[in-house]
C-alpha cells in the first residue's frame, strides 16, 4: 500500500517515525511519503517538507504567516495528488491537517487521523468535520474515546505512544553522559523551553535566571533538533548553562528536576519521573483570545489527564522570577518531589498499555485489507 503521512511538529515526527516502523512490519511493501522530520525520514519515508518550516503557534502568529501557511496547504494537496496514496495519515497538527482532511474526502482518499485534535479543549465544531471527513480517529488520551464516541466519531483509544518511545529508549550511564558533555557532579536541572523560536525566546531567558539562584545544581538546556545552537547561545549565559541538542531523553533520564514549556514535553518529563514546573508565556493578544475560548482548567497534559493540579503551572504573568524560584525550590524539596512522584504513578496507570504504534498500524492496514 501507499501511505502519505503529515506531521507538523517535533512530537509528531517522533510518533510518526514509530508508526512508520510499525507499518513496515505489518506491510513490508509499504511506500511512504509525507511531511515530517528527520526521524520519519530515517524510518524510510520520502520527506517532502520539514516541520521546522511549518510550525506557527498562536492566533497572532498564524495571522502574520497566513500567506506561507496557505501556500503550504496548496503545495501539500498537489503533492498528495502526485503520489496518489491508498491512505492519508494525519498526525496531530489540526489547523493544517483538518483542511487537508476536508479536501481528501472530496477526492475519495481515506483519512486516518492519529492523535486526535483537541476538540475537547476548544473548537468543538471540529467534531462535525471529523465525523464528516475522517475515516478513523485514533485517540491517545483516555478521556478522548468517550468524548468523540458520544459525538458519533469513529474513534479508537490506542494508548499513548510516548509510553513506547520511553520504554524503548536505551539506558543512560550517568558517568559516561557527564563525561561526554563535560558536566560536573552537581544534580542536574533540565531546561526544556519548547521547540519553536517564539516559545524559546519567551521562556528561556527567565528559566536561565534560575542558575544564579540555585548554585548547588547544574543547569542543562535540552535543545530542540530543529533549532540552531547559535539561537540558544544569544539568549543565555553559557558559563552557567550547558547546551545539549538532540538528547532530551538522556538529559531527563539523569535530571533531578526540570522547567518545561507546556506541551508534549510535560508528559515526557512525567513519564521519566522527573519533578517539574510547567511554564507558558505567549503573545499577549494570543493569550487573551485563548483564555476566552479554551475550556480547560489546566494547560499541561499531566494535570489534564489526572484532572488535578499535580504539577505547578505558571502562565503569563505568573511566569516570573519570584514564582518560578518558589516552585522550583518546592520540587527540589523531599516533600515536593514525593508528591509529584505519587501523581506520576497514577498518570502511568491511566495512559493505557504499551503498543500504541502497533495498534494504529494494524487498525489502518486491516481496515483496507480485510
Amino acid at each position: 500500500m501507499k501511505y502519505y503521512i503529515i506531521s507538523g511538529e517535533a512530537s509528531g515526527d517522533l510518533h510518526g517515525s514509530n508508526l512508520i516502523h510499525a507499518l513496515k512490519k505489518k506491510d513490508p511493501k509499504a511506500e511512504i511519503r509525507g511531511w515530517g522530520g528527520d526521524l520519519m525520514q530515517a524510518q524510510g519515508m520520502t520527506l517532502v517538507a520539514h516541520y521546522k518550516d511549518l510550525a506557527f503557534m498562536g492566533f497572532v502568529e498564524v495571522l502574520f504567516n497566513l500567506k506561507t501557511i496557505l501556500g503550504n496547504i496548496k503545495r501539500c494537496k498537489n503533492d498528495i495528488e502526485f503520489f496518489q496514496p491508498d491512505v492519508l495519515i494525519l498526525i496531530d497538527y489540526p489547523g493544517f491537517n483538518m483542511r487537508i482532511a476536508k479536501w481528501a474526502r472530496q477526492k475519495n482518499i481515506p483519512v486516518h487521523y492519529y492523535i486526535a485534535p483537541q476538540a475537547w479543549a476548544w473548537k468543538e465544531n471540529r467534531v462535525k468535520a471529523i465525523r464528516r471527513d475522517v475515516t478513523a480517529l485514533y485517540a491517545i488520551l483516555p478521556f478522548e474515546e468517550e468524548f468523540f464516541g458520544q459525538r458519533g466519531c469513529p474513534v479508537h483509544f490506542v494508548g499513548h505512544p510516548l509510553r513506547d518511545a520511553l520504554a524503548n529508549k536505551p539506558d543512560v550511564d550517568q558517568g559516561q553522559f557527564r563525561a561526554k558533555y563535560d558536566l560536573d557532579q552537581r544534580p542536574i536541572i533540565a531546561l526544556l523551553p519548547g521547540s519553536r523560536r517564539q516559545e524559546i525566546s519567551a521562556m528561556l531567558p527567565l528559566m536561565a535566571q534560575m542558575a544564579d539562584k540555585f548554585n548547588d545544581y547544574q543547569f542543562v538546556l535540552a535543545g530542540a533538533p530543529s533549532m540552531d545552537i547559535s539561537y540558544y547561545q544569544q539568549l543565555i549565559d553559557e558559563s552557567q548553562i550547558k547546551i545539549i541538542t538532540q538528547d532530551t531523553y538522556s538529559i531527563l533520564s539523569i535530571a533531578h528536576a526540570a522547567m518545561v514549556t507546556s506541551g508534549t514535553a510535560t508528559l515526557e518529563t512525567a513519564l521519566l519521573k522527573v519533578p517539574q514546573v510547567v511554564c507558558y508565556k505567549g503573545h499577549w493578544l494570543s493569550y487573551q483570545i485563548a483564555k476566552r475560548i479554551i475550556k480547560l482548567s489546566y494547560i499541561s497534559l499531566v494535570n489534564l489527564i489526572l484532572d488535578a493540579p499535580a504539577v505547578p503551572e505558571l502562565i503569563q504573568s505568573e511566569f516570573n522570577s519570584s514564582t518560578l524560584s518558589e516552585h522550583l525550590a518546592n520540587i527540589l524539596s523531599e516533600q515536593g518531589r514525593n508528591q509529584q512522584q505519587k501523581a506520576y504513578q497514577q498518570l502511568l496507570e491511566r495512559l493505557g498499555p504499551l503498543g500504541a504504534s502497533d495498534r494504529v498500524a494494524a487498525l489502518i492496514y486491516d481496515h483496507h485489507n480485510s
